[in-house]
Order: structure tokens, then C-alpha cells, then sequence
């Protein structure tokens, strides 16, 4: 404890240094918050520790606001040794907890926004997109900013609602909301079978016992892993803790949100990106005051200021979408265990694909493995198997007066036909946006190209427009070869070229599109999954967004269009990750009564990663592809740390790899491969090159690192991204 005129160190979001000192203007404790300045700009930070500066008396500067919440002591241990694993400062860390600018502010006077839902308007997708960002946030209104954010349209279109009463303007202040305190209760409603039964008596005694320990729930789809975890996290919440249960956030769909409320009789409370700026505010000043205690969020729902926190959750948690790559690089996955280990309460990890790192600690004896055998309600595995396009390669087809190649071979139209003949469903997965990844000149040989990064552009043609998948950039497709003015053509299929010829073949047939291009929402995807539901939908054709737990009773035919597309890739993980999708698509199948079944097109029929889907052989494929990581030293059985060096100025960049390899250490055991071009070389006009460090589990690599990185001047106009054990090797 702190008495006022104490003098003690504030660590800062974002400032670099470790911390400064300030004195107390009350009394209070380590890890509260409070208000500071720094070059007279004001800031929230937490108190650190004991002032060690050594300044004069008289240039220490006053705390001027200390605030009645904080951090615990096992909160500021993790903060530390988050920083010390990702070589993210202490300071990036905290910025990602006070991360809501609101929170400690009164509210601001502000025109907020109504939407009118009697309003008789024609409905495009971006009036689409604003109706859907106040459904996510129940229909509160907005100031025009949020709006904007939320649903990712222009002023124009918000000005458009505006005058056309779509938008109806209300209070002129964002009024103090409650964090609405949620009061959940165990239905009872839930019987589960004795797997899940027994996966839940052992997860239940580890909360009541306490202390620190991991669970891997290692179910096949739909063998009812939720209603596991639902029950532990009741377990904990009835016993006056906190609880968290992150998953992807494309799993936030209805399905799960009524499988919570037929559980705890209430809806969760929900932490995500897409909402307002006041909602994130109460949200986080109730967990704070430890008023919320249990919150269904994304990887950011971590960093919440929790009180008490007693169990976390982790979805499918296999999942890539919980590596961050933009504001720092860390795994929520890992900082998730890393946070329960210091303040010693149990982590519970679900998934049907787990990952290697998952893997390799249950079998190290680190986590506990809960295994799920059958599906739940006794419905049946989909049988899966290959179609080799060597031998069954697929016809034309034809569209007005053109002709375009086909992809869809001969045994897949035909099961189609099979399947919508028998008044059930069919999904086709190609996880690629767009039309058509090549627009090329068949007269010199030009290719649309992206002219801020160094990657070409992919054809949409329900906008027709270009888009670059790495900038976002679009420009209008052009009509002749800006070159030479020859014919332009497309190239390569994706989910657009699907659904033309899928309706090209079956001219009668509902299809939907299913991608980030599509699907912007949650409601988006509630929509989709309520018309599939209702039988509105015969064919639906998508990215990996549908290999995500969702559950079609109806669909009973799943079509991998090309199967080969993930498995030669340059990351070690290729196989892995292929395989994990692939299985996690099969799993949509044959949910309901009926059986189902998948088929893979592929040139590779003899792959052993097919091989192991056909034969739903997990363990055999996950021993076969840990053993080639263990002799070439690759994670989970070494370690990697990427060093991504960007600049706008190419011979800048250059010459400062140069310097950095001129002053590169040696590690014992380890070895430090670079600089070399990364494999996109320009993003948004700055060039890249990497550096990768390569040692050993047990190798000390990140002291090595950070101390490496010290001894170089970094010029301003260079960026260095540090990434440990990167899931992006672009």
C-alpha cells in the first residue's frame, strides 16, 4: 500500500520506457489506475512499483487522478512476462488492456442516431451493413462515428439514412448506460451422455479444488463440446468467479447464443469489434468493477481488466484467428494459459482438429486430454473420399454466348443432383474470394497487379472491380489490356466462379455466397444460417468461414472444390493447417438423421493428408507430421522468432539489414538465417525482408533477441515487427 506524497513508477500504454515516476496525491496500490501526464499530454496507467528514477524532488510531477479500479499483482506478473516472451514492451501490453479511451472519461456530448425499422427503403449491402451494426449492439443508438466504424460504410451512405429517415436523430449525449448486470442460473434443461458427463465431473473438480491446470475437450464435430464447457463455466461462475470464454469470431452465431440462453436463461454478454464506443466503455468499466463476470469475446476479451477471474475458455482453439498480428504479435491461445498459470485457476481448450503445440503438451503431461468419441443425438460420421481430377476432369460449360472452363467434375455434379433430388442440402468450399485470382492479357502476357504491394489482383465480378486481398485497394476491371490493348481473360476459380457454375449446371438451384466479402456480420451470418435452416437455400458455396461450427441438420453433401490448394505451401504448418480445415468442413455433413457424405477433389489422391481425412485418422496424421517437425527442429519441438523489417525507401531498408547482420549474435544451439525478401515483398508501399532465429525449445532466444535489437540505432523511417513463433511467414 501506497501513502499520498509516495513517490512510485506509472507504467504508460504504449511508452517505450518501463515506467516513470510520479508522487501520489493519496493513498493507494500497486496495480491501480491513474491518471498522469506525460509531456503534457494526459494518460491512464497503473502504478508499477516503487519510484526507482532517482530524479530531484522537485521534477517529479504529481499523479493527478487516482481512479477506485485496478490490476492484481498476478495481472502485473503477467503483463511482465507477456513482455518478455513476445519482445512486445511492457507498455504495448498495458495499451492492449486500457485499450477503450472512454473508460475513464464522463461521457461525452454527442448526436446520437435511432434506426427506423419501419423506414421503406430499398435494402443494398451497405444499408444492409448499417442495419446489421445496430442489430449487434441491440438496437441502441449511435453517434455517426460508430456507425461508420461498425459497418464500414461512408459518410455519404449514414447522410443518405440520415435524409431519408432511416436514421432518426434522438439524445444529444451518450447517457450513462448500466453494464447490465446479467443474473444466470443452470437450467437443468441439459442431459449429457456419459462422455461428456465424465469430461465434465473432471473439469468441475479441478475448479473446486482451485489452482492452476489445462484441459483439452478432444471432440469430433458435433460431439457436444459446448454443453461441456457450459457446464464448467457454470461450475466456476456459481462459485462467485469470473469467467471468459473466447472463441473465433465467426462462432458467435445464433446457434451458440441460444445454446447460452437455453443454458443460463439469459444472453451473454458480448465482446467483439464491432461495437459502439459506449457499449465497449460499460462493458469494460463493469468487468472492472467486477459487475460482469462472465463474457462470450473474442481474443481481445483477454485483456478485459478482470476481477476474480476464475476459468477461461478457448474455442476451437486450434483456430489462427487467435494469433494477432496487428497491435503487437501474440497468441491469445498462449498468453490465455500463461495468465491462468500466474493466478492459478484452470483453462479448458476445445477443439475436433487440435494443434501441435496442444498435442504435444498432452502428451508431455502438461494438459489433460477429454475425449469425445461419438456425435451428439447418435448421428453418424459423413463418409469421405476422393475424386481424382487426372481422371475426371470436368467439361465446359456454357453462360449466354461464352464458354468457360468447369471445375465442378462429372461424380460431384452428379452427387449434387443425387442430393438436391432427395431435398437436401449441398455446401461447396474453395477458400478463395472473388472470381478469379488472375486477370491476364492474352496478347502480351500483363497481369493485374497490385500496385502497392507486391501481390496481382483478384477479379470480383459482382462489384467488377479489382481488389487487392492484402491492401484492400480496388480499381474498375479493365475492358482491354492497359499494355497493348489486347483481349483481357480471367484465370483460376474462386467462390464467384463456383456459384456461376453451379447455376450454369442446375439453372433452377438457391445458392448463397458465404466470405468475408458477403458476411460481414454477425447477423449476416444468422441470416444465412436461419435460411438454411428454413430450406431457402439448396446450394451454399464458401470460404473457411463455413468450416466453423456451425450446424446445418439438412446438409448432407459437402464438396471440397480443390482439395490440393493449402497443401504445398512454404509454412511448415501447411499440412496441419490443411488438414485441420478440410476436417473441420467434413464436419458440417451429416449433423442430423441422415447420413452424409464428402468428396475432395483433388490431383493428389494418394496424399497422405487426404488419406488421413478419408480415413478420419487424426492421430495417425498428427504422429506422422510431429515426427518430420521433431527432425528438422520446428515448433512445437524448436522454436522461431521472425524479425520483419520494413521501410518505404527500399535502399534504406537494405542498407539497414546490412548493419543489423553485420551486429547479428551468436546463440548457442541456434542459428539466425538473413535478411531475405519476404515472400511479399511491398504491403502499402513499404518493402519487407525477414530475418528468421531458429534454435532449439529450451533456447533462451528472446534475451538474445532484445539485446541485439539494443545495440543497432533504429532510424525513424524504419518499422521492426517481432513475431515469436509466427503462424504468417508472408
Amino acid at each position: 500500500m501506497f501513502n499520498s506524497g509516495d513517490i512510485v513508477k506509472v507504467l504508460i500504454p504504449n511508452v517505450i520506457n518501463t515506467g516513470y515516476d510520479y508522487r501520489l496525491c493519496g493513498a493507494a496500490k500497486l496495480g491501480q489506475f491513474v491518471r498522469v501526464t506525460v509531456m503534457n499530454r494526459p494518460y491512464v496507467g497503473v502504478i508499477w512499483g516503487i519510484g526507482d528514477g532517482g530524479l530531484a524532488p522537485d521534477k517529479i510531477k504529481n499523479v493527478s487522478e487516482i481512479f477506485d479500479s485496478g490490476l492484481s499483482v498476478p495481472d502485473l506478473q503477467w503483463i511482465k512476462q507477456m513482455s518478455d516472451w513476445t519482445l512486445m514492451t511492457p507498455g504495448a501490453v498495458l495499451r492492449l488492456i486500457i485499450n477503450v479511451p472512454d473508460a475513464f472519461s464522463p461521457p461525452k456530448t454527442e448526436q446520437l442516431y435511432a434506426y427506423n425499422n419501419d423506414a421503406n427503403i430499398r435494402m443494398t449491402d451497405t444499408r444492409q451493413r448499417v442495419s446489421d451494426a445496430f442489430a449487434s449492439n441491440d438496437n441502441t443508438p449511435m453517434t455517426i462515428n460508430d456507425i461508420r466504424n461498425i459497418s464500414h460504410v461512408s459518410g455519404a451512405v449514414v447522410n443518405t439514412l440520415i435524409k431519408n429517415g432511416t436514421l432518426i436523430p434522438v439524445a444529444q449525449q451518450i447517457k450513462n448506460q448500466t453494464s447490465d448486470i446479467r443474473d444466470y442460473s443452470d437450467s437443468g434443461n441439459i442431459k449429457l451422455n456419459d462422455e461428456q458427463s465424465a469430461a465434465a465431473t473432471e473439469i468441475g473438480r479441478a475448479i473446486d479444488q482451485g489452482g492452476f491446470s489445462v484441459y483439452l475437450i478432444d471432440g469430433i464435430t458435433g460431439s457436444g463440446k459446448t454443453q461441456v464447457y457450459f457446464d464448467a463455466a457454470w461450475r466456476a461462475y456459481s462459485r462467485g468467479k469470473s469467467v471468459l470464454l473466447m472463441m473465433p469470431e465467426i462462432a458467435l452465431t445464433a446457434q451458440f447464443m441460444s445454446r447460452f440462453v437455453a443454458r443460463f436463461g439469459a444472453t451473454p454478454i458480448v465482446w467483439h469489434s464491432n461495437l459502439t464506443a459506449a457499449r465497449r466503455r460499460e462493458i469494460w468499466r463493469g468487468v472492472a468493477r467486477g459487475e460482469i463476470k462472465m463474457v462470450v469475446g473474442t481474443r481481445s476479451a483477454l485483456f478485459l481488466p478482470w476481477q476474480n477471474l476464475g476459468l477461461i475458455v478457448v474455442d476451437e482453439e486450434h483456430d489462427t484467428s487467435y494469433k494477432q498480428e496487428d497491435m503487437g504479435n501474440y497468441h491469445a491461445r498462449d498468453m490465455a494459459v500463461l495468465r491462468a498459470k500466474i493466478a492459478g485457476f484452470p483453462v479448458v481448450l476445445a477443439s475436433a482438429t487440435p494443434s501441435a503445440e496442444t498435442v504435444q503438451n498432452v502428451l508431455s503431461g502438461k494438459y489433460k486430454i477429454l475425449k469425445l468419441t461419438s456425435r451428439y443425438g447418435g448421428a453418424t460420421l459423413p463418409a469421405i473420399s476422393v475424386i481424382d481430377l487426372r481422371e475426371n476432369r470436368s467439361d465446359e460449360y456454357t453462360l449466354g454466348d461464352d464458354t468457360f472452363s468447369g471445375t465442378l467434375s462429372a461424380p460431384l455434379c452428379n452427387a449434387i443432383r443425387e442430393t438436391l433430388d432427395s431435398g437436401q442440402q449441398v455446401m461447396l468450399f474453395i477458400n478463395r474470394r472473388g472470381f478469379a485470382p488472375i486477370v491476364q492479357c492474352k496478347k502480351c502476357g500483363w497481369v493485374a497487379q497490385c500496385p502497392d504491394c507486391s501481390v496481382g489482383m483478384t477479379y470480383h465480378k459482382h462489384i467488377g472491380k479489382l481488389l487487392c486481398h492484402m491492401c484492400g485497394r480496388s480499381v474498375q476491371m479493365p475492358q482491354t489490356c492497359p499494355d497493348c490493348g489486347g483481349a483481357v481473360s480471367t484465370r483460376g476459380a474462386g467462390l464467384e466462379k463456383i456459384e456461376q457454375e453451379v447455376h450454369a449446371r442446375f439453372p433452377t438451384v438457391r445458392t448463397a455466397l458465404v466470405s468475408s466479402d458477403t458476411i460481414s456480420s454477425r447477423q449476416g451470418l444468422e441470416r444465412l444460417v436461419h435460411k438454411m435452416e428454413s430450406g431457402e437455400i439448396d446450394v451454399v458455396i464458401g470460404t473457411q468461414i463455413l468450416a466453423k461450427g456451425h450446424h446445418f441438420p439438412n446438409l448432407t453433401l459437402v464438396g471440397v472444390v480443390d482439395a490440393d490448394m493449402g497443401l504445398y505451401g512454404t509454412d511448415f504448418r501447411a499440412a496441419e493447417h490443411t488438414f485441420q480445415q478440410l476436417f473441420q468442413v467434413a464436419g458440417r455433413a451429416g449433423r442430423g438423421e441422415i447420413p452424409g457424405r464428402v468428396l475432395l477433389q483433388t490431383y493428389q489422391p494418394d496424399n497422405p493428408v487426404l488419406g488421413a481425412i478419408c480415413a478420419c485418422n487424426r492421430d495417425a496424421f498428427m504422429a506422422q507430421d510431429m515426427e518430420s517437425r521433431r527432425a528438422a527442429q520446428m515448433p512445437p519441438f524448436g522454436q522461431l522468432i521472425a524479425l520483419v523489417i520494413e521501410c518505404e525507401k527500399e535502399q534504406i531498408l537494405k542498407k539497414f539489414c546490412e548493419t543489423l547482420a553485420a551486429t547479428a549474435p551468436n546463440i548457442v544451439g541456434a542459428k539466425i538465417m538473413g535478411p531475405i525478401v519476404a515472400q511479399v515483398y511491398q504491403i502499402r508501399r513499404w518493402y519487407r525482408m525477414r530475418f528468421l532465429i531458429m534454435g532449439p525449445a529450451n533456447a533462451r532466444l528472446q534475451p538474445a533477441v532484445n539485446m541485439w535489437l539494443q545495440k543497432v540505432k533504429v532510424p525513424a523511417n524504419i518499422r521492426i515487427k517481432i513475431d515469436v513463433n509466427p503462424q504468417n511467414f508472408m
